[in-house]
């Protein structure tokens, strides 16, 4: 016997629907259609994203450096590349475990402290990178948003059992 493919049961009208991740689509539900190589690619495509970035700002550091500008400068560009990459890492991490809607205080600031995260695009990349190791990025977000509309609807399908869409008859408008 050969098994078929498991036919998604039809949902009732007004049901939510799960959103769709990025690189993903909707497969992230039910971990199917091309999930796990999705998880695979996503997980190295990340990390070669983020030598890629790395190679870049060792690129700036070595031009600096062959400026002789002295090593206090060179040390704090160091300093500065680090710290930017700590708080790009700490933001990502949170925007896909929590949700964007999550953030507050710094790490809200999408223009002001769009350079930060700019330097930062290693960390973030890396952070990426470790959630795609666990589940695809952002998943938790979204599975618990899902999760929470379903139940949101399944209540509201059960307040209705027992009473008709429509007014019972003899009800009409009240006159005035």
């Amino acid at each position: 016997m050969s098994e078929q493919p498991r036919t998604p049961a039809p949902t009732p009208p007004g049901a939510p629907e799960p959103q769709p991740l990025r690189w993903f689509g909707t497969s992230w539900l039910n971990r199917d259609n091309g999930y796990w190589p999705r998880r695979v690619a996503v997980s190295i495509g990340s990390l070669v994203a983020a030598a890629a970035v790395v190679l870049v700002l060792r690129f700036g550091i070595e031009g600096i450096a062959l400026s002789d500008n002295g090593t206090f400068l060179n040390g704090l560009l160091t300093a500065a590349i680090a710290v930017c990459s700590m708080m790009a890492v700490r933001r990502t991490w949170k925007v896909l475990t929590e949700g964007k809607d999550q953030l507050e205080g710094w790490m809200a600031e999408d223009k002001s402290l769009g350079a930060v995260w700019l330097i930062g695009g290693a960390g973030s990349l890396l952070a990426y990178f470790a959630r795609s190791l666990v589940e695809a990025p952002g998943e938790a977000v979204q599975r618990a948003a899902y999760e929470r509309a379903v139940v949101q609807f399944e209540k509201r399908q059960a307040s209705r059992s027992g009473r008709p869409d429509t007014k019972a008859p003899g009800r009409g408008k009240r006159k005035r």
